[in-house]
């Protein structure tokens, strides 16, 4: 907890003693990459800062997040080339931001709030890691803190969502009673619960119904290792009227199986087989995506593999198998 103490202040000192600063996160980002971007800039402003927020493309805000204030966003070629001070959430490595990373690489400080135990310390400044946390958005609360920043209404439902995602709605184990704390904070500062829980979890086009119907139907169940795994084709999400940014929750869509100890959804893309793991505790998902160059944490993890999805489904069967 010390070394985490020193890194907040070190991150506020950098943050508080620029003018400006360029948020960003991972491409493709989720609701704890993107609210915990979003909170910082809208803080910030309100601190009389000036701050954006930009990720690498595809630059598209994913529907389920399109509710936030979004307005600190800007497309990646208006990002400032070289930031006076840049603040990354939820990458722990230069090629997590796709065409950004020569921003990050040009920047006079770069400062990384992250929670994942892969980030390694070899990319940033100032380092906020701490993967004992729930989500970035509880790290960048302690930020916001460290800063002495207001937590406004805007800026708490930026953090609300970044923690209710990252957390399943409070009910992974990473949920502690200091996550609660904080959450009971945000609510007090103005946060609609059911705005967040509406957009993010009851709110799919209908396309999303034609994509999970068919994946659903290939789920295999290995029951020897408690395995449940389907997969998902380029032609199943041309045709059915969704994007790929709409279909996030499948893979809790199959997880939900009883026997389900491990699950693993497949999607296909122009990079190779993208690859979602879900565990209930007993096995570590976030050492087998390590192992083939992902990551995440013990009972949520990905990673990309080019290969057949048969050679795919061999590295997990491994993996579990230990």
């Amino acid at each position: 907890m010390a070394d985490l103490t020193q890194s907040l202040r070190k991150a506020a000192e950098a943050i508080a003693g620029a003018k400006s600063l360029a948020i960003s996160c991972h491409v493709s980002p989720d609701g704890d990459a993107l609210g915990s971007a979003l909170a910082l800039a809208h803080a910030a402003r309100g601190a009389g800062h000036e701050a954006v927020v930009s990720f690498g493309e595809p630059f598209r805000v994913p529907g389920t997040l399109q509710f936030l204030d979004t307005s600190p966003l800007v497309p990646p070629d208006l990002f400032p080339a070289a930031p006076e001070c840049m603040v990354v959430f939820d990458a722990g490595s230069a090629d997590r931001l796709g065409e950004l990373a020569a921003s990050a690489a040009a920047a006079r400080v770069l400062v990384v709030v992250d929670h994942h135990k892969s980030t390694s310390g070899e990319f940033g400044d100032v380092l906020v890691v701490d993967p004992t946390a729930a989500a970035s958005g509880q790290l960048t609360v302690a930020l916001l803190d460290a800063l002495g920043w207001e937590i406004d209404t805007v800026t708490a439902q930026c953090l609300m969502t970044a923690i209710v995602t990252d957390t399943g709605r409070f009910q992974y184990s990473a949920t502690t009673g200091e996550v609660l704390r904080i959450a009971g904070r945000l609510v007090d500062a103005g946060v609609r619960p059911e705005v967040i829980g509406q957009a993010v979890y009851e709110a799919v086009p209908f396309g999303y119904l034609r994509v999970a119907s068919l994946m659903l139907a290939r789920a295999t169940l290995e029951a020897d290792l408690g395995l449940v795994w389907s997969w998902v084709e380029e032609a199943d999400v041309a045709g059915s009227g969704a994007a790929w940014a709409d279909l996030d929750g499948l893979i809790d869509d199959l997880r939900i199986a009883r026997e389900a100890g491990v699950a693993a959804l497949l999607k296909e893309t122009s990079q190779g087989w993208k690859v979602s793991l879900r565990s209930r505790g007993a096995a570590d998902v976030g050492a087998i995506a390590e192992a083939n160059g992902g990551g995440g944490h013990h009972n949520a993890a990905g990673f990309t593999l080019v290969a057949e999805p048969a050679a795919v489904l061999d590295v997990i069967r491994k993996g579990l198998r230990g």
